[in-house]
């Protein structure tokens, strides 16, 4: 279930997300490997949701291992914003 505030990461292939996964939960960090919300698209149809308080840390793992994830968007009400369009900056 993606809470409102969760950020949604959505990668271009299953390695990808596979990859990132492994390394995020291999950190012990509180991420869940989750299908791709319909309201997004995405090309391998599965996403890694998080909270904001693990943020920071999730977005610098992935940095530093150059898997940064193709799209982002944070779940507001029945939404989705998209992270670095106008509306909300990363």
């Amino acid at each position: 279930m993606i809470k409102d505030g969760d950020f949604v990461a959505i990668f271009n292939s299953i390695h990808r997300v596979m990859e990132a996964e492994r390394l995020l939960k291999d950190k012990q960090l509180k991420i869940q490997l989750i299908p791709a919300p319909r309201a997004l698209a995405a090309d391998c149809g599965l996403a890694i949701r998080y909270a904001e308080d693990v943020r920071g840390e999730v977005e610098g793992a992935l940095a530093e291992a150059g898997l940064l994830p193709g799209d982002l968007y944070r779940k507001n009400g029945d939404s989705f914003v998209k992270i670095g369009d106008d509306n909300e900056q990363a």
